[in-house]
C-alpha cells in the first residue's frame, strides 16, 4: 500500500481519503486550518493523521487538492519540501460557468504546477475527471491519469487500484490539458445530457 499526504481539506479529499484508508493506505491530511485537519483525520480513522501545513509531507505521494487558482502558489510555498515526491494534481481549470478552460492554449494547470515544483518531484494529473460525491458512493470507477515519469505513474496506478478504482493511462503530461477539458464536458453532460451530477465517464473495452 501507499503513504499518501493530502494538501487540502475539501470534499474531494474526504472522498478519496476515505477510500484510501479503507484500502489500507497510510493517510495524512494537511491544511491551513489545523483544527479542521485534525477533525478530518479523526473522522477518517484508520490511523489517519493531521500534519502541519507547509512542512514536509509524510507521504511519498502528495495529493494536491486545492483550487487551481492557488495551486501554483501552494506548491511554491512548499518548495523543496516536495522534493522527490509524486504530486497528484486533481485541480480543474475551467472558467466560472464551466464552459471553457482558463489556461492558455497548448498548456495545462498540471504543467504549470510541474514547472513550480522541485525538479526531482513528478506531477501526475488524475482524479479531476470524477466528481467527489460519486467517488464517495463507493462504486467502481475509471480514473484517467497523465504524467511523464513511468515510476511515478506506476505508483499512482497502484494507489488508484487500492481505492477499488480502475486506473487508465492516457499518456504524457501534455495530455493533462485534455483531461482538464473533461471538466467542462462532464458539467455539460450533467446539466444537459443526463440531468444529474451522479454521472461518471467510463471505458468499455471490447472483447
Amino acid at each position: 500500500m501507499s503513504s499518501i499526504s493530502f494538501i487540502g481539506l475539501g470534499t474531494m479529499v474526504h472522498a478519496i481519503a476515505t477510500r484510501a484508508v479503507a484500502g489500507g493506505n497510510t493517510v495524512e491530511v494537511l491544511g491551513r486550518d489545523s483544527a479542521k485537519a485534525e477533525g478530518l483525520a479523526a473522522a477518517l480513522g484508520g490511523g489517519a493523521t493531521a500534519g502541519t501545513f507547509g512542512t514536509v509531507p509524510a507521504g511519498d505521494i502528495v495529493v494536491l487538492a486545492v483550487p487551481y487558482t492557488s495551486a501554483v502558489s501552494v506548491v511554491a510555498r512548499y518548495g523543496d519540501a516536495l522534493a522527490g515526491k509524486v504530486i497528484i494534481d486533481i485541480t480543474n481549470t475551467f472558467d466560472a460557468d464551466a464552459t471553457g478552460l482558463v489556461t492558455p492554449d497548448g498548456t495545462s494547470g498540471a504543467q504549470e504546477i510541474a514547472n513550480a515544483a522541485p525538479a526531482s518531484a513528478h506531477v501526475v494529473k488524475a482524479f479531476n475527471t470524477v466528481f467527489g460525491h460519486v467517488i464517495a458512493q463507493g462504486r467502481p470507477l475509471d480514473v484517467f491519469f497523465a504524467g511523464d515519469d513511468a515510476r511515478a505513474k506506476a505508483s499512482v496506478s497502484a494507489f488508484v487500484e487500492s481505492l477499488g478504482l480502475r486506473p487508465l493511462d492516457v499518456g504524457g503530461l501534455e495530455m493533462a490539458r485534455w483531461l482538464e477539458g473533461v471538466g467542462p464536458l462532464l458539467m455539460g453532460l450533467a446539466r444537459h445530457g443526463v440531468g444529474s451530477f451522479d454521472v461518471a465517464l467510463s471505458v468499455d473495452i471490447a472483447d
